[in-house]
């Protein structure tokens, strides 16, 4: 009956799954709970599997976030837009740290609540809010979503007329999917990984999305990526409130373009437009044009080009750990000068916030570029393969699970209740000691640095 299971040594080490003889699957848990816990003449007569893997599972997810070891960490390398995004299974940080050229971690502190990412919306010049057609308030920054086109499906239009557009062709994948091998054949804009590529575009071919806030004597920056030209005249058009219509300028060429909007000089056009609409289209008076992209649009309000003040503050500004004048590895330009000093702040690493509302992890100035390593808590339920339990935990797990049946249970005796429940508390104390993973001889190294000397 032995656990291995009859993998032989050179299966073990010529595969990939080293180490793992020290955790026990979920399944095998609730298996082994059933056979032993579960029955006649046993402490619990009688439990559905439901309830038993229900209990499981919250059993593991309370173990993972202050009894199991912490084994899952991404590492990125910070961006200029200092920002990264939490794991999809990410619960809470354990530690976030920037790498230096040999490999070791300077460990970066939160920034607490000295700062914040708190949603911008729109004012005009009297500070009284913008609303967008349906009566909502307008955020700040892009307009339009960034490459992944916001709005989607719902909003941009492919393909509609020349002029006023009120015809959708029937699209059926979604804006990250690869454009079909079939849909190459066909005339008009389509979907192709977060860009918009036209095929075989006839004249005034038009892409277009609706509901875009934009308002009469305003000013905006529009910004995007055009690729793939071979031939043609494309060009921006933009309806304020009221309908009036301004063109962007027209080009002719590959390149990324920015230009300034300035809606104040909009006119009536001859032909009626909805309002608040962005469309971009082929001006080419022939067919023929194939493969060119339209890709990374951006167009914000000038003078709110941030969703954040205060997240723009915190990301120009240079950070208040680097404003200590640090002459030398002293750290001490003059004596008495840093008396109080927080030390909190008295770093030079750099510094944190997460911003829970966006699921972004926001750095300090001085990280951009760098390697980061988050070290993070899971609850072990995201993946199959990682819905595990170390052994030092197992029993822990079978008691957790013994009592909060039994707690569950009508007519089951109160002191039968808190025996169990006595037992996982047990339980759990002897698993935090063991996963603890103290060893003596580390620990005797460590302390003989201290004031006291240490013998063994």
């Amino acid at each position: 009956m032995g656990l291995l299971d009859g993998t032989t040594q050179q299966e073990y080490y010529q595969g990939n799954d080293y180490g793992n003889y020290q955790f026990i699957s979920l399944e095998d848990i609730i298996n082994q709970f059933m056979l032993v816990y579960v029955g006649e003449d046993k402490i619990i007569p009688k439990a559905k599997r439901l309830d038993v893997a229900f209990h499981a599972q919250r059993a593991m997810q309370e173990l993972s976030f202050d009894t199991f070891k912490s084994v899952k960490a991404q590492e990125i390398t910070v961006p200029a837009n200092l920002q990264m995004t939490l794991p999809q299974d990410y619960v809470n940080y354990t530690k976030i740290s920037w790498v230096d050229s040999t490999g070791i971690k300077h460990l970066l502190y939160p920034t607490t609540s000295k700062t914040s990412n708190p949603p911008r919306h729109q004012t005009d010049s009297d500070g009284d809010f913008l609303f967008d057609l349906d009566g909502n308030l307008i955020l700040s920054g892009n307009l339009l979503g960034e490459t992944t086109f916001q709005g989607g499906l719902n909003n941009w239009n492919l393909n509609v007329g020349a002029t006023t557009g009120t015809s959708q062709s029937g699209v059926t994948w979604g804006p990250s999917q690869t454009i079909p091998l079939a849909i190459t054949a066909s005339t008009g804009w389509h979907w192709d990984n977060n860009k918009l590529t036209l095929y075989n575009g006839s004249n005034f071919r038009t892409i277009r999305q609706s509901g875009v806030p934009i308002y009469s004597g305003e000013k905006y920056t529009l910004t995007y990526t055009l690729s793939g030209y071979s031939a043609g005249n494309y060009n921006f058009i933009f309806t304020d409130e009221n309908g009036y219509r301004l063109d962007g300028t027209t080009q002719t060429a590959n390149g990324t373009y920015t230009e300034e909007i300035d809606m104040s000089t909009a006119a009536l056009p001859a032909n009626a437009f909805d309002p608040q609409c962005v469309s971009f289209r082929n001006d080419n008076t022939g067919a023929g044009v194939d493969g060119v992209t339209i890709d990374n649009i951006s167009l914000v309000r000038v003078g709110d080009e941030e969703t954040s003040s205060t997240w723009s503050n915190y990301k120009s500004g240079t950070p208040s750990e680097n404003q200590n004048n640090y002459q030398d590895d002293t750290y001490w330009p003059m004596d008495g000068s840093r008396y109080g000093l927080d030390p909190q702040h008295a770093q030079a690493n750099g510094s944190f916030y997460i911003d829970d509302i966006s699921g972004k992890i926001h750095f300090s100035s001085n990280i951009s570029g760098k390697t980061v390593v988050l070290d993070y808590i899971s609850d072990s339920l995201g993946t199959d393969g990682e819905m595990q339990v170390h052994k030092f935990a197992e029993e822990a797990m079978y008691k957790w699970i013994s009592h909060a049946i039994l707690a569950g249970k009508a007519n089951i005796p109160e002191y039968q209740v808190n025996r169990f429940k006595k037992e996982r508390f047990a339980a759990i104390r002897t698993a935090k000691l063991r996963l603890s993973n103290l060893k003596l001889e580390e620990l005797t190294q460590i302390l003989r640095g201290k004031s006291k000397q240490i013998k063994h």
